[in-house]
């Protein structure tokens, strides 16, 4: 008796939809809470944030784990127990640390979490403090309305995504990998849109995969001397030829399939602008320029040594070794170094054919019935690539429709979400995490 009278209890639970009336303002609240934690990174120290979550989290009758390799070096797992333990669990992965700020050029406090124009503003708002408040949200609400899932969901909350995760998810993944195991990972990335990834029609994008960091260094030797008497054995004049024979990279003969997929999906032609530029091909900036004698360095100085940094993204499927080899052998200059400065590693791309993307696109539709639902690449980092190197499939999910002008601000000196894309992101999350994964 009591077995069928816990059944029928789980699924009017499952069945009842939440009070979103007191839910979204509070979620709201939360949002504005953590936004005002300065978990600058770097220095990486995510304590608060880490304590900021566990009171919620226990406040509704879950019980959160702290990890950390050092004290300010805290991770969070949490656990709501599913029906099927014999089940992986579905993982929930955002990140505490936010990337500093240049206060003097914020229109708005940068930890202040202002309302204003139907926005919230501050560091972390888009990357991604909102986010994490909705996978906060949305487990606290099955958890406080009984609903158990069809297997567990754990909530992951890493310490230092901002630089490389080294003592977030690395170390969770070598120390912790039995806390976590997970069949599918949701992540951050993506969005929805109506002039990003084409014009006039509202696609999201849902990562699957994202391009490769290749960082390299140029340097250049020459022959110190006078600024009054050039020489053409200036290591500068050495150096920017380098820089441009190494940008003139070819463009690949060989399509990525994702990018296929995504261009046939939204219609056959993307919308033109940097971040679909950045996500159809591999891509080079330069980034650093360093030379000059002296502090501050003499102009009338010709330096002997001169170099250059250049931030290298490539598609999936690209062989690291292979493009730098490319570019020594374009810039072919014997007073010219190529240091290979990141360490990459090519993550793969996660299928689109599984239970959890279907859950996902089918809560974005019941939410957002005339969008397009694209498997996408991103042009930046997370740490899913960590996740898809232990053979997990993992997909972003930004649950709101986004502008440009607002997706432009991640990083940026002008932060900021639209509440109103907040809130209704909270239940497409909620009804992923009750779907019958």
């Amino acid at each position: 008796m009591k077995s069928i009278l816990a059944i029928l209890t789980a699924a009017a639970a499952f069945a009842a939809e939440p009070d979103w009336r007191a839910i979204e303002p509070h979620a709201l609240e939360l949002l504005q809470q953590y936004i005002r934690i300065e978990s600058v990174n770097p220095p990486v120290d995510s304590r608060k944030a880490a304590a900021f979550f566990q009171s919620e989290l226990e406040k509704a009758g879950l019980h959160p784990k702290l990890y950390g390799n050092s004290p300010e070096h805290m991770n969070m797992i949490v656990r709501l127990e599913g029906r099927d333990r014999t089940k992986k669990p579905l993982m929930l992965l955002n990140h505490f640390d936010v990337v500093p700020v240049d206060a003097a050029a914020w229109a708005m406090p940068p930890f202040g979490a202002t309302l204003k124009d139907g926005m919230i503003w501050g560091r972390g708002a888009l990357d991604m403090k909102g986010i994490a408040i909705m996978h906060l949200t949305a487990l606290t609400t099955m958890k406080r309305m009984g609903i158990v899932p069809s297997r567990d969901i754990i909530m992951v909350t890493t310490c230092d995504e901002e630089t490389n995760g080294t003592n977030g998810i690395r170390w969770l993944i070598e120390n912790h990998w039995k806390e976590m195991d997970p069949e599918w990972v949701i992540d951050e990335g993506g969005f929805g849109t109506r002039d990003i990834l084409a014009n006039g029609k509202l696609i999201f994008g849902v990562p699957v995969g994202e391009k490769q960091v290749v960082q390299i260094r140029l340097r250049a030797k020459g022959t110190a001397g006078h600024g009054s008497q050039p020489i053409p054995d200036n290591a500068n004049d050495t150096l920017l030829r380098a820089i441009q024979k190494a940008l003139d990279a070819p463009v690949s003969a060989k399509e990525n399939p994702i990018v296929t997929a995504m261009r046939t999906n939204v219609g056959g032609q993307m919308a033109e602008n940097k971040y679909t530029a950045a996500i159809q091909r591999n891509t080079m900036s330069l980034t650093t320029l360093t030379a000059g004698v002296g502090n501050p360095p003499k102009v009338n100085v010709i330096p002997s040594n001169s170099e250059a940094t250049i931030d290298c993204r490539l598609l999936p499927g690209v062989n690291a070794q292979e493009f730098i080899s490319d570019v020594r052998a374009r810039i072919n200059d014997p007073k010219v170094t190529v240091e290979l400065i990141s360490n990459p590693a090519d993550s793969g791309v996660s299928s689109s054919q599984t239970a959890a993307f279907e859950a996902i696109k089918a809560a974005i539709l019941k939410h957002h019935p005339t969008a397009t639902v694209t498997p996408m690449l991103v042009p930046h980092g997370t740490d899913s690539a960590q996740m898809r190197r232990k053979g997990v499939n993992c997909y972003g999910l930004t649950p709101m429709i986004l502008d440009a002008a607002t997706a432009g601000t991640m990083h940026s000196d002008q932060e900021r979400i639209p509440v109103a894309e907040f809130q209704k992101g909270i239940r497409i999350f909620f009804d992923v995490l009750r779907s019958d994964l």
